[in-house]
Parts: C-alpha cells; sequence; structure tokens
C-alpha cells in the first residue's frame, strides 16, 4: 500500500461528502486510512495508517503514522465485548474525541460521542460487517501500542491504535496545541485506501 500525500487524503474526504478543516492554523484533520487490501482478514498488523494534516502560519502540515484501525488476533478470539470485539465503520464521526486518560494510564484521544461498528463474536479470523451498531462509552479510543510493536494482539478491541510510542507523542503535542485554540473535541475520520486517488501535485 503505497504512502499517499496529504492532498490525496484532503481529496479523499471532500469527495466522500465529509468535513475538511481548513481555516485557521492548527485546525486538526485527524484521518485513519484502513488497508482495503486485506479486505475481511484478521492480519494481526499495524498495516493501517493515522494521518494528522494542519496548518501552520498559513502552510499545510502533514504527518503519517503506522496503526491499526482494526482489532487483532486475541481482540477477536478472546475479546470479552458482549456481543463481540467491535470493529469501528468508516465514516466521519464529528466531536466523538476528547483528550483524556486511556484505561486511567496516559492521555490519549478517549472517545466522547457516539461511534457506528460491528460487533463480531464468532471468535473466527475474519471480520463480519453484519451486525451494526452505534456506541457512546465503549472506550473507543485513540492511543498507543508499545514503545515499537509487531502484532497487534489485543492492543485494539476496537480502538485505533498507533504502532510506535514516539509517533504516538508526536500526534498528541499537535493535538494539544490544537485543543488550546478549539477547544478539546476533535472530529476522527476513517477512511479506505480504496478511497484515495493517486494524484499528481
Amino acid at each position: 500500500m503505497r504512502t499517499p500525500r496529504r492532498s490525496e487524503v484532503e481529496a479523499a474526504v471532500k469527495r466522500l461528502g465529509y468535513k475538511w478543516f481548513e481555516n485557521g492554523d492548527y485546525n486538526v484533520n485527524i484521518v485513519g486510512i484502513r488497508n482495503s487490501a486485506t479486505g475481511s482478514k484478521v492480519t494481526n498488523l499495524f498495516d493501517d495508517w493515522i494521518t494528522v494534516s494542519w496548518k501552520e502560519k498559513g502552510k499545510w502540515c502533514y504527518q503519517i503514522f503506522s496503526a491499526t484501525t482494526e482489532p487483532g488476533k486475541k481482540g477477536m478470539l478472546e475479546g470479552k465485548a458482549k456481543g463481540g470485539v467491535f470493529i469501528l465503520k468508516e465514516g466521519q464521526y464529528r466531536g466523538s474525541h476528547e483528550i483524556g486518560l486511556h484505561q486511567g494510564k496516559y492521555k490519549a484521544l478517549r472517545q466522547c460521542g457516539a461511534l457506528r461498528g460491528y460487533r463480531d463474536g464468532d471468535r473466527d479470523m475474519e471480520f463480519d460487517l453484519v451486525q451494526e451498531q452505534e456506541v457512546w462509552n465503549a472506550g473507543v479510543n485513540i492511543h498507543k501500542a508499545g514503545v515499537n510493536s509487531t502484532y497487534v494482539e489485543n492492543w485494539s478491541e476496537g480502538c485505533q491504535v498507533f504502532k510506535i510510542e514516539q509517533d504516538f507523542n508526536e500526534f498528541m503535542e499537535i493535538i494539544e496545541k490544537a485543543a488550546t485554540i478549539y477547544g478539546d473535541r476533535f472530529t476522527y475520520t476513517l477512511i479506505g485506501s480504496k478511497d484515495i486517488i493517486p494524484q499528481l501535485d
């Protein structure tokens, strides 16, 4: 999966009819990109991305980080959530996250609004995108794994998770600057790599 440019992420978000924030410095766009090529297979790998795009002194800045937007092997096979493990549906979730403690341990982006996704409780290694539901207080956060994790395992049971701790720390620095200007509510957008159309720029 080729690393997408910032302009390609922006074009995809707008083409899907979602809001793209472009007025003012540090008005962040947090966009997860799910690897469409893997289909319904549970890869247990950090083979997705989380991106953040923002303006600084009027010029666009862009960071892209290795991540997972789907549960890992342990989450699928051993997860204890009622109805099965949660898989976030692609879409835009306005004001869905705020700065708070992940599991009471460290600052992350914590779910504070409605999210839509699927419950998969058959404990196989395929994502079944059938039982759709809306969740409010399910703890579907944006957080980190280990220092540099190889496998997802149960780092994600619905959460959007950074592979590398230092990447996550850099991300949170941007988020905290944004919060001082626009307040502590953030929109998260999840798209598929299939939505990225290569552009020349």
